[in-house]
């Protein structure tokens, strides 16, 4: 029986497939429907904030354990709900593209409505544990939630190139979460780390768009490539990487002189990767290269500004 074809109302009353069988169908659609890679990744920046803000207010960890685990959960669970929304609302032209023409939401395996309630739920559970940090936090959460389905999904993305921006927004409230968990005040750190998520989504999601542009025509959203072309949208993403070199400068003084010399490098190899695109012939090479490079460069930055704040770098 294929689970893409069969609802989960339906599968759950069917006798021929096992439990075992039935628990790893379910799974595997949910993170489909919150987007877990999108979960993971923000929870990279989640708990670098955390971190660095129990380490900037010379506390301990384990004297915030508790709220470590509210602020990863309660954080997790709006992410996810912003994503489940997303997904509900995008019923409509997901299946015209490739990449999300089996969501469990086209397909039918769980129901609108269900989704709906779903996603509504785990928004509203997630910042209530967060207002059992601060109430910072859990106003951080709401407003990410609220871009990124409000502004983003429902009123830009099928209107505006500069949906991506607006997404962006919302993408880089994490590390800000995190930190408020542990102290509301304000610190160049936390604002720093917001400006690097910002600048960093726009490069990162437009090589996806060039990557996917066939696919963002057909389903008529006006994504930079498609509506000015892959040069337009490769000076952009240029501009952006560069935007990033005078950051970790910012930090030189709360994280050191090692981490502004590997961030900095790591720019640096972005923007060179960068300027090859306006040499190389094949554009969708170069555009996947750069949505690699925009990765590893996440997985790498955040925990690194970690790894600094270790007693061996004081």
């Amino acid at each position: 029986m294929n689970k893409v074809e069969t609802p989960y109302s339906e599968m759950i009353g069917d006798t021929t497939i096992s439990n075992k069988q039935k628990y790893s169908m379910i799974i595997s659609e949910i993170k489909a429907l919150i987007k877990i890679g999108i979960v993971n990744s923000n929870l990279i920046t989640t708990i670098a904030g955390f971190l660095l803000a129990v380490h900037f207010t010379n506390t301990s960890f384990i004297n915030h354990w508790g709220t470590f685990l509210l602020t990863i959960i309660g954080s997790a669970m709006v992410i996810a709900g912003g994503c489940i929304l997303n997904n509900w609302y995008d019923v409509d032209i997901d299946p015209k593209m490739e990449r999300t023409k089996n969501r469990p939401t086209v397909t039918g395996f769980f129901s609108l409505k269900m989704v709906l309630v779903f996603g509504l739920a785990t928004t509203i559970a997630g910042i209530i544990l967060l207002m059992f940090t601060t109430i910072q936090a859990a106003l951080f959460a709401f407003l990410g939630w609220f871009v990124y389905v409000v502004l983003y999904t429902i009123w830009s993305k099928r209107r505006y190139t500069l949906n991506t921006v607006i997404g962006s927004f919302s993408g880089a409230m994490p590390p800000l979460i995190g930190w408020a968990a542990v102290s509301p005040s304000i610190h160049t750190v936390p604002i720093v780390m917001f400006l690097i998520m910002f600048v960093w989504q726009t490069p990162h999601f437009l090589a996806l768009a060039m990557k996917k542009t066939e696919d963002y025509r057909e389903a008529g959203i006006p994504m930079l490539p498609v509506v000015h072309g892959f040069d337009f949208t490769k000076r952009q993403i240029v501009v952006y990487i560069a935007c990033l070199l005078p950051l970790p400068l910012l930090l030189t003084p709360f994280l050191g002189i090692t981490f502004t010399v590997i961030a900095t490098l790591l720019n640096i190899g972005w923007l060179v990767l960068g300027f090859r695109g306006f040499f190389i012939k094949d554009d969708l090479k170069w555009a996947n290269l750069i949505f690699i490079y925009s990765l590893n460069y996440l997985i790498l930055l955040f925990p690194l500004m970690i790894i600094v704040t270790l007693p061996i770098f004081n």
